[in-house]
């Protein structure tokens, strides 16, 4: 089996290795030449075997995909067939279906979790599409996935669309697993009683009902830095939590867990917190709650408090 692989970054490098290291032959395009087999799109379909083209395509979401697979639907044949292992929105996948479909190209999207440790543990896999696109492209899901049960790495989760929104799912968890254990973190830091705070989180790393690889990943940033101080407290959010928030709003389905870490890490990015400072002022007119003065430490109890501009009324 001999397939092409667009794109080389951590996520596609790796994916190259592991395919390679399960016997198949890969081709990789990517824009920079010292990482790329092939100089072009075009050169890199015209390396493979005829009949029947299998090209995975790992290049960021959005208008770089889109015009990637553009590009391939007018290089390939009837027959061929094309992956978006990306982190694509779910509702792009129609129109690129659709536009492969009308050259009798086949299309998957496939959803890929497993980050930079993918190589050596394998990847999730998260496929939408037809069956029989599937079973064709079976020997590259085997070779990437996890070793053990198939099931357990790998689904075809539906038709396409469908592996991208299992995906953009399976990320909005990851945004209120992070978030939970990142305030317990905090709330170990802050007593003081805690004198070994990743010890504490490594002793949970068995046996415990919170076990798990993200709380591992955690204990190991702690033992590399204590107290995280090389980093800023600055989080982004690749779009996947969005989308999945919007999808609750049209579906109704509550998720405020998955939301709150959303909005948490929006609250990450500002140096102060203008709906904060609304609150504070909001309690010192209704109530006449005590509010510190700008620029004041937030460690002073009522050190440098202002009067309230009212005398003290009863909440309401």
């Amino acid at each position: 089996m001999h397939i092409g692989l667009v794109g080389l970054g951590r996520m596609g490098a790796n994916m190259r290795t592991r395919i390679r290291a399960a016997g198949i032959e890969v081709s990789g395009y990517d824009p920079r030449p010292d990482v790329s087999d092939t100089a072009t799109l075009a050169e890199l379909a015209g390396s493979l075997p005829s009949g029947g083209r299998i090209i995975w395509v790992m290049v960021p979401a959005g208008e770089v995909t889109h015009t990637v697979l553009t590009e391939l639907s007018e290089l390939l044949a009837p027959g061929d067939l094309v992956l978006d292992g990306g982190n694509s929105y779910f509702a792009d996948d129609e129109r690129h279906g659709e536009m492969f479909a009308a050259r009798q190209i086949g299309y998957l999207d496939v959803g890929v979790s497993g980050g930079i440790w993918g190589v050596e543990n394998g990847y999730g896999l998260m496929v939408g599409g037809a069956a029989d696109d599937v079973a064709r492209a079976m020997p590259i899901f085997d070779a990437l996935r996890p070793e053990g049960p198939r099931d357990e790495g790998f689904v075809h989760a539906g038709p396409v669309g469908a592996g991208h929104y299992a995906k953009m799912v399976h990320n909005g968890i990851e945004y209120g697993l992070m978030q939970a254990y990142a305030e317990g973190y905090e709330l170990l830091e802050a007593k003081g009683l805690i004198t070994d705070v990743p010890g504490t989180l490594k002793a949970w790393s068995r046996g415990t009902v919170v076990r798990s690889w993200l709380l591992d990943l955690l204990v190991a940033a702690l033992e590399e830095d204590q107290d995280l101080s090389a980093i800023e407290d600055w989080v982004d959010d690749s779009g996947e939590g969005r989308w999945t928030v919007d999808e609750a709003i049209e579906l109704a389905v509550p998720l405020p867990v998955i939301s709150a870490a959303l909005f948490a890490r929006f609250s990450s990015r500002q140096g102060q917190s203008p709906a904060m400072k609304a609150v504070a002022a909001l309690r010192q007119q209704f109530g006449g709650h005590a509010v510190r003065p700008a620029g004041s430490s937030s460690s002073t109890g009522g050190v440098g408090l202002s009067s309230p501009s009212a005398p003290p009324v009863a909440p309401a």
